[in-house]
């Protein structure tokens, strides 16, 4: 029996240009904004501002780059398992450094 090409193992998703350039243009747009936010003090924001911005990266280049879009919705809930799994690591690095913050300039100030 000859099966449809969408159902063949080897044959991968086809992409249209347009999709590929419009993913690429907001890259290169949000390339430009965490550049740009390094200009802007945003205090305590800056360090969650860039994390927000490549982590938008990150997932559209896993979505159409890595056709995670088009995959099986297993290897989508794998993806969000990473990367709450990071989101708790890095936040708890950060808590972490926040809480020896002041004994750290302490020690800066202190030394010659």
């Amino acid at each position: 029996m000859n099966q449809p090409a969408t159902e063949h193992p080897s044959i991968g998703h086809v992409v249209p240009l347009w999709v590929l350039l419009g993913v690429f243009a907001a890259l290169i747009a949000l390339t430009v904004l965490t550049v740009a936010a390094t200009w802007v003090d945003l205090a305590d924001w800056n360090l969650a501002v860039a994390m927000g911005i490549a982590t938008v990266k990150a997932a559209l280049v896993a979505l159409y780059f890595m056709h995670l879009r088009y995959d099986k919705p297993l290897h989508g809930l794998i993806f969000v398992t990473a990367l709450a799994f990071l989101a708790l690591f890095i936040g708890m690095t950060l808590m972490d450094t926040m809480e020896y913050q002041g004994e750290i300039q302490q020690r800066q100030s202190e030394s010659p």
